[in-house]
């Protein structure tokens, strides 16, 4: 009886392709067709009219100034960056704490306590309210004071409003001309500190985003 035979082959494994040459930086590879721009001018320029030297030195001198523009450009990018993220950590320790701004105010159905500044010749001063979508839903004569005040956040009949966001802002008047229209600032808690476009943000109860320097005062949340 014969017994037949297996032959294993062996399977050919495919080449490992050659590994892809660095690519060189933006900077260099502008360099490398400025150099060759340059020779291309040296052969090809006139012998009985050649360019001045001085004029291939201010090309050099040109291209130099605008290559460490460049790298200068790419160093404060990266500056820029690490500036954005120590900034961040240092607002991370804002979080969970009330600040004070003129931002927006979420309005729960609890009265709200807000500041404001009167104009120094006002006799009269009003409390104007606008919702999300800056429609006047409020306007009520408050205190020509500087002391705290407490908006219930009732609309023009007295009634309720429902809660959301609302943009607070005080008119001053004298008799009856309208002396200037400033900010109302309030409290409200941290709940997150961002980094964006435009740097550090701090976002409030409410989803408000405040950026820091609009912040004029920092506390720590009541106790209950």
């Amino acid at each position: 009886m014969q017994t037949g035979s297996t032959t294993q082959t062996s399977a050919t494994l495919p080449a490992t392709p050659p590994t892809a040459p660095a690519k060189k930086s933006e900077i260099s590879t502008d360099f490398d067709t400025f150099l060759k721009m340059l020779t291309t001018q040296l052969e090809n320029q006139d012998p009985l009219n050649p360019v001045d030297s001085a004029d291939y030195a201010v090309q050099l001198a040109t291209f130099s100034g605008v290559e460490q523009q460049t790298r200068t450009n790419q160093l404060l990018e990266a500056l820029t960056g690490q500036f954005g993220v120590s900034g961040l950590s240092q607002l991370a320790g804002w979080v969970g704490k009330e600040a004070r701004s003129s931002a927006p105010v979420l309005f729960d159905g609890a009265p709200v306590s807000v500041t404001y500044a009167p104009n120094i010749q006002a006799d009269r001063t009003v409390l104007v309210v606008k919702n999300a979508a800056g429609e006047v839903v409020s306007r009520e004569t408050v205190p020509v004071s500087a002391a705290p005040y407490q908006w219930l956040g009732a609309n023009a009949a007295g009634d309720p409003l429902p809660d959301g966001v609302y943009a607070l802002s005080l008119e001053s008047y004298k008799g009856t001309d309208l002396l200037d229209t400033v900010g109302v600032e309030s409290y409200a808690r941290i709940i997150e500190a961002r980094n964006g476009p435009g740097g550090a943000t701090l976002v409030v109860a409410g989803g408000v985003e405040i950026t820091a320097d609009r912040i004029t005062a920092l506390r720590s949340p009541p106790l209950p």
